[in-house]
Formats: C-alpha cells, structure tokens, sequence
C-alpha cells in the first residue's frame, strides 16, 4: 500500500460534493481510503490524523489524500481529476455571466433570494453565516466543526435581526417543499417539524408521508441547539413560526437528550401554543411532556403516528406484535447478542433506548445513559451499538450515508462473530444518499451466510418510494437476501430485543 495525493490550487468545492466525489474514489478497488477535502486548518490537522499525509497547502486548495496499492491510487488521481476538473478545459463563453464569487453578487443576481445554505470549512461556515444575516437571509449551516461561541453569537444576531439559523451541523430541512441536504420527498402537509436531530427528522417526515399525511415545513436546528450554551434559540423560533403558520396544524419537536433547563424553556413556549405539540427528546419520559396541548412520544415512529392521528382527529393505531421468539430457533444457545450498525446516529441512539428498556445493555461509540465506550472500536464484544457516521469511522472518508462502504464490511465482520444473534442495521434513502445504498450490503449479507453465519438480519429502510432511490426494489432485495424489513428504526430494535430476550430465556 501506498499514499498519494494530489492538490488543486484556488480550487473550491463545496462539502457534498467533495463526499461525493470521496465516494466515487472508493469504490475504485485496490483504494483503503480517500479524501477529498478543502485544505482549512481543520481538514489538514484531521487528514494526518487519518494517516493521509502531511501537507503544505494553503487553505484554497483542494487536497486528494489516497491510501492504496499504486494501481489503484493512480487510477483515483485520474478520476478524481476528471470530478473536480471536468469544465475547466471547456472554453470561456464570453456571453456566459459572470460566476458569482460571493453571497452578496448572488443576492444582487437574484434579490428575493431569502435562504442562505452554508457548505464550507467549519473554520469559515461562521463568518459566511453572517454575511448571509447581514444581507437579510435565513442560513442553514451544514457544515460541522464551528465553535460553540460562533454558534451563539450567530443566532443571537439573527434572532435580534428577525431571522433563523438552522445549524451549524444541520444536515435535513425542508423548507416550502424543498428538500435541502440528507432529506427525502414527502408530500406537502399540516404537520410542522422543528429538529435537531437529521436521521430523526427523516425517520418523522417519511413515516408521516408513508400514513398519507404531509410536511408543512421541517426546520433543522443543528445538534448543539439545546445545550445549555446555546439555550435552544432556533428550536424556539421554529416552534413560534410554525405556531404562527396557518398551514401547520400539527407541531413535532425532536431532539437526542436536551439540557434539562433548555427542555423546561421549551416546553414552557410549546404549552402556551394553541395547536397540538408532539414531543420526542429521545430517553426523556413521555409521561413528563405530557398534558394540555403537549403529547409525549417514546420514539420515533410513536411521535409520527401520534401527530397524524391528531391531524386526522383519529386514535392512534397499536401496531401488530409480531412474534419473534420463532426465530431463535435457528440459533446456537451462543448467540445471545445484537450487533447495531448504523448510518444514522439517531437511530443508533434509539435502538439503545429500545433494547435497554428490554434488559439490554451494550456498548457504542455513542452511548445512551447506562451503556459503556467501548474499550476497542474496531472489535465488538457483547451487545454492540456502532454510529458508523461518527468521526471515529470518518476521518478521511465520506459519510456512510454517501458511501456504506465501511459499514458494509462492518457488518460482515459482526455477522462473523459466533455469539452474534441480531445483526441490527439502517438503510437511509434521499437526496445526498448513495444512489444504490445496498447492493454493497447484499454482497456483505451473502458472504456472511457463504461462510457459515446463521445471525439474523434486521433491518430497516428510511425513505419514501419518490425518493431518487428506489424504496421498493430495496425493500424486496432485502426481503429476498433474508433480512426481516421492519417498518421503522424502533421496530427493528424491537424485534431484536425480543430474539435476545427469548435466547435468554429466564436469565434475561
């Protein structure tokens, strides 16, 4: 194996597309890992930290990193300079307007542009954020790594001038009926979405669309939203716009664990609103946000079901239980663990609270309150729970949703164990997402069962069947490779928590 990189001077990319083109690269056979990043400070410091390479750059450039055999690293260059390079050789078309080099010559271009989406360097997402609010625009930030005090003063600023900041690390919105970043194609609707949770946004709206409803407008907020530090400022816009919003009947709030001060102040606001609030902060107790206007969820899909059911004045309907204990019967008495490997944070985190609250505990790169870090990343033992997007597993590749390369070969490694029962895994549709997110996945399954595995394969499918992939070819590729297709992330964990519970038995 060998490192090579190449640098493109002056030359800008924004994120998605350089994930995009990383992905592309990786797929070339013979290549361990690639990157294709700006050079900020950031991205230098994290591409040695990958074992990529040092560099002397400035921060215009763009650097390809590679690790790979020198065939395959030459073939990478090729095609990495055939990406990013395409229309350079074209010639200039002197009628051709002027590219626009800045927010300002875009609002000028276009005057009623009212959206700014940020996708730089975390080092500068802030400082084009505020351009963007000093011309009069809301900003969704999806680039990461901006610091806390940036992030304050960002939406202190916006919130004075009348305007949102979704984000920083705000990776799903959609705005009017458009879809921005990792979202999926929903039918427009009366059910409002304020998150700051992407993967959990996507899993509400699809499942929304799926009962035949609608999105009005779904608002990301960014991670850190409601942490102390920030106070919850763009939660708390999101949920006064959507009050104020004639179209939006139904209102959902989501949210990882909040700050215990910030969930008060939320949902403080959310009981002085006249429509319906469905709240979701995933561990929190559904009894406690409960009352009034105000309906606690305890996962996902309970939030979604509960907001169409009030949409349509309706109960909500019990799902079918379905009996798991059968198929333990393919079992060895050692297997008695679930292996969770996830695309989506937000559903690594569900399917922790869903088996915890089965008896269940484990181990993840993410932990819910009660499980453990792991002592060794790259070796599981016992229940495992692995968010696969986490930088641990990212440095120097693309997100997981882009390419699932790394995630599949995850999987054939945890099938491998002997003492695996469950192996528990997402698969996330939408703009963004890998166009064909599972044939990798199929290969990884097969070899699994070729080489003697007898685990037993959940998964679960966030999309919709308008999404640019297609849902329904998936659902059956994997029903036919013999994975058990569940109808939602909590659902799949589910059933994982009951095969474990019954290979048990009495000692569960």
């Amino acid at each position: 194996m060998t490192l090579q990189s190449r640098t493109y001077p002056n030359l800008y990319k924004d994120s998605v597309t350089l994930m995009t083109v990383s992905a592309q690269i990786m797929a070339i056979p013979g290549i361990a890992a690639a990157s294709v990043a700006m050079a900020s400070a950031s991205n230098v410091e994290n591409l040695g930290l990958a074992g990529l390479g040092c560099f002397a750059v400035r921060p215009n450039d763009l650097i390809v990193a590679l690790d790979g055999t020198e065939a395959a690293c030459a073939e990478a260059l090729i095609r990495a300079d055939s990406l990013l390079k395409a229309s350079a050789s074209a010639a200039p078309d002197a009628s051709a307007p002027e590219p626009l080099r800045s927010l300002s010559m875009a609002v000028a271009c276009a005057p009623a542009a009212n959206l700014a989406l940020i996708s730089v360097p975390g080092d500068y997402a802030a400082a084009e954020a505020m351009k963007a609010l000093r011309l009069g625009m809301d900003v969704m930030i999806f680039s990461d790594n901006v610091p806390v005090a940036a992030e304050r003063a960002l939406k202190e600023f916006a919130e004075m001038k009348g305007l949102m900041v979704m984000g920083p690390d705000c990776g799903t919105a959609i705005v009017n009926g458009v879809s921005l970043g990792f979202a999926n194609v929903v039918r427009r609707g009366a059910v409002g979405v304020v998150g700051a949770s992407g993967t959990g946004m996507q899993e509400l709206t699809v499942r929304i669309h799926q009962h035949g409803a609608g999105i009005s407008q779904a608002l990301g907020t960014g991670g850190h939203d409601l942490s102390e530090a920030i106070g919850g400022i763009s939660m708390l816009q999101g949920l006064d716009a959507l009050a104020d919003d004639p179209a939006t009947e139904v209102i959902v709030l989501v949210s990882k664990p909040p700050s215990a001060a910030v969930a008060d102040r939320v949902l403080g606001r959310a009981r002085g609103c006249a429509k319906p609030v469905v709240v979701i902060f995933l561990g929190a107790d559904p009894a406690a946000v409960t009352g009034g206007n105000l309906y606690g969820a305890a996962t996902l899909a309970a939030a979604a079901d509960r907001a169409v059911a009030l949409l349509n004045g309706t109960d909500v309907a019990v799902p079918a239980v379905r009996d798991m204990a059968v198929m333990t019967r393919t079992l060895n008495p050692t297997q008695r663990h679930v292996r969770g490997v996830f695309c989506g944070g937000t559903f690594c985190f569900e399917a922790q609270l869903v088996l915890a609250a089965a008896g269940h505990r484990g181990q993840s790169n993410a932990p819910v309150e009660g499980n453990a870090l792991p002592n060794d990343i790259a070796q599981s033992t016992g229940n495992s729970f692995l968010d696969m997007g986490d930088d641990a597993f990212t440095q120097g590749r693309p997100h997981p949703m882009i390419d699932p390369s790394l995630r599949n070969a995850r999987i054939r490694t945890e099938a491998a164990d002997p003492g695996a029962a469950v192996v528990l895994f997402d698969v996330v549709l939408g703009y963004g997402a890998s166009a064909d997110p599972v044939s990798g996945l199929l290969s990884a399954i097969a070899e699994a069962k070729g080489r003697g595995s007898n685990a037993i394969f959940i998964g679960h499918v966030c999309g919709t069947d308008a999404d640019p992939q297609d849902r329904v070819a998936i659902v059956q590729a994997l029903e036919h490779a013999g994975v058990l297709v569940a109808g939602s992330n909590a659902e799949a964990a589910a059933w994982s928590a009951a095969i474990l519970t019954a290979q048990m038995g009495d000692g569960a």
